[in-house]
């Protein structure tokens, strides 16, 4: 069990931001990477692998299930995989940290096999629901032999040693839900098919792809994907370049769009259009971000160029919330500054995050002066444009990482130093936050 003693940390007006960085690796890219590679059959490569405690623990999990894990250093690591279905049984509980997508993704890669695993996490990870992940995977022949209150963590999971092939229709847009059942899918025969109503972020399909399975993705109504896998395949060995993750680039971005002089460019920024609504609602406001230098490779990735912009209220819509779900916060956070109101539509997803995002952004914005209102799922920032933003509040970060960096972000702009209560938590999505920041001109003692 991982645990930090609080480490507070304050953010206090600032000079531009600017400079040119590459953020790390993607986070989503990265836990899929090492687990589809334990999945194969010989040796994997990857490189732009991102180092944060979370993907460290998805990485140490999939060692503990026998797969031969190397780290050879710069964010190159080599995997040497067990084959689909060929986990062992671990020696003791996988700790997963603060990490609920490396948990939920593990959950669905172990339900599929004739194994039995121990799944623990920090206190923040064993408050998180699991249940509605493990629903489609007991119909699929996993079966839970313990499990804390409502189906949370610690829980032990027994694998079906014969996976029954699925039709699942998605009850929520979560990316983590679809690729638990399709990587429980892998070992069943036929064909294991998931119907999502709200398109989600499709790299759990693209990696599947990558390593050679048979997966086939169709439109379904208005904005939804009906995906269909063959089970049974034989996974090859394939190198995966991971791309600069936009959900870490949001940050530095949205300090660049808010502190006076700012002019920032962000190397190798994955543009998959299923990630980039933040970037979208941007625009929208006004801000100036330029693409320079797009290109292929895998996924799409650019330069983004971004300076201070004055931006303005707008209203977002609930069908974007799928493509930018980890971005409200730094979302709210541009918003404060903005002229007018913004009013972002259809959160729910965000009360079942790390904390309970929603609340937890409204209370970060409300202690350093920004009005806000809560209705039902949806979130209204009212905007102080040219006041400024008073800050001078101490944000609780209730152990998310998220809540921590955009409130330090609101911080570099704020007319008041903002202080968070811990910034331990940052690590495990973007090693060496604070030290990038203050080499891009950042106040954070």
């Amino acid at each position: 069990m991982s645990s930090t003693s609080p480490t507070p940390l304050t953010a206090r007006a600032s000079g531009p931001i600017s400079g040119r960085i590459r953020v790390p690796g993607d986070k989503s890219i990265s836990h899929r990477a090492l687990i589809l590679g334990a999945m194969t059959v010989g040796e994997s490569t990857i490189s732009g692998l991102l180092e944060g405690e979370d993907v460290l623990n998805t990485a140490k999990a999939m060692g503990a299930l026998g797969a031969k894990v190397e780290r050879l250093g710069g964010g190159n690591w080599r995997i040497h995989g067990v084959g689909v279905a060929g986990f062992a049984q671990p020696a003791g509980p996988l700790d997963f940290g603060n990490s609920g997508t490396g948990c939920r993704l593990v959950i669905g890669a172990v339900a599929g096999c004739g194994i039995t695993a121990t799944f623990d996490g920090d206190a923040s990870l064993r408050s998180r629901p699991m249940r509605r992940v493990l629903d489609p995977l007991e119909k699929m022949g996993a079966r839970v032999i313990s499990a804390a209150e409502g189906g949370r963590l610690p829980l032990t999971l027994q694998g079906a040693a014969d996976p029954l092939p699925l039709e699942y229709e998605s009850p929520v847009p979560s990316a983590q839900l679809k690729s638990a059942v399709l990587l429980a899918g892998l070992n069943a025969p036929g064909e294991t098919i998931v119907i999502e109503a709200e398109a989600t972020r499709d790299h759990t399909e693209k990696l599947l792809k990558h390593f050679g399975a048979k997966i086939v993705t169709k439109p379904h109504g208005e904005h939804g994907r009906r995906i269909t896998l063959q089970g049974q395949p034989e996974l090859e060995p394939a190198h995966v370049a991971v791309p600069a993750d936009p959900s870490s680039a949001a940050f530095p971005l949205v300090a660049a769009l808010i502190v006076a002089g700012s002019d920032l460019t962000l190397e190798s920024v994955m543009l998959n259009p299923l990630r980039t609504g933040l970037f979208t609602t941007l625009r929208e406001m006004g801000a100036n971000i330029e693409e320079l230098e797009r290109r292929d490779e895998g996924e799409e990735t650019a330069n983004l160029r971004v300076r201070t912009s004055a931006l303005k209220g707008v209203d977002v819509p609930a069908a974007r919330a799928p493509s930018m779900i980890d971005e409200y916060l730094i979302l709210a956070v541009a918003a404060a500054f903005a002229q007018g109101d913004t009013r972002m539509r259809g959160l729910k997803e965000l009360r079942v995050k790390e904390s309970d995002r929603l609340e937890a952004t409204a209370d970060m914005l409300r202690v350093n002066g920004v009005k806000v209102d809560v209705e039902g799922d949806d979130m209204i920032v009212h905007g102080m444009g040219a006041t400024g933003v008073p800050g001078g509040g101490e944000v609780k970060t209730h152990m998310d990482h998220r809540i921590a960096m955009s409130a330090l972000m609101m911080g570099l702009a704020s007319i008041s130093p903002v202080r968070i209560d811990d910034s331990a938590f940052i690590a495990t999505s973007f090693p060496g936050f604070v030290e990038t920041m203050r080499g891009l001109g950042a106040e954070l003692s």
